[in-house]
């Protein structure tokens, strides 16, 4: 199983202080994990293996702490979030994002910066309708006004909209 995973080419974590980085090291896990159909214990062993350098270190201590035969990878997940992405950090990018207005930002950086930042706020991103409405909420009048007249009934034809609507 070992070979399978190596083959991919997961990518090791030496740390860093952007939480998107973080986030998205785990994330590029669990999408080998669900390939592979690894359990638990793999998937723990597995990320063990890509920590490296400060962050191979911390986890010698962490690990004290735990009983490896009975940690799951959501428990993992738990341990290694409160040291690179903290509930601080989470709840900030929460607050960040629940205040979102795309002022000067292009349409393009502010479907960006509202994409990413569903991942913060699920019961905005897992509700149709008021994902649709934070969305457009954010844009400048301008475009909002625009893409209301549209009419988008969800929030990829919203996206198509303010695409339209942001050409000269």
């Amino acid at each position: 199983m070992y070979d399978q995973f190596t083959r991919l080419g997961p990518k090791e974590f030496s740390g860093t202080t952007d939480p998107f980085v973080t986030e998205g090291w785990i994330r590029s896990l669990e999408v080998h994990f669900r390939y592979l159909s690894m359990g638990d214990v793999d998937r723990v062993s597995r990320a063990i293996y890509m920590l490296r350098d400060d962050i191979s270190l911390w986890w010698e201590g962490a690990e004290q702490g735990v009983n490896l035969a009975t940690l799951t990878w959501v428990w993992f997940k738990d341990i290694f979030y409160e040291k690179y992405f903290t509930s601080d950090v989470r709840g900030r990018l929460k607050m960040e994002f629940m205040s979102l207005c795309q002022g000067e930002m292009s349409v393009t950086s502010f479907i960006r910066k509202f994409y990413k930042g569903c991942h913060f706020v699920p019961l905005i991103a897992r509700d149709a309708a008021e994902k649709l409405w934070h969305f457009m909420d954010g844009f400048r009048a301008t475009i909002r006004r625009d893409v209301m007249l549209m009419r988008p009934t969800d929030y990829a034809a919203a996206t198509a909209c303010a695409f339209q609507a942001d050409r000269p």
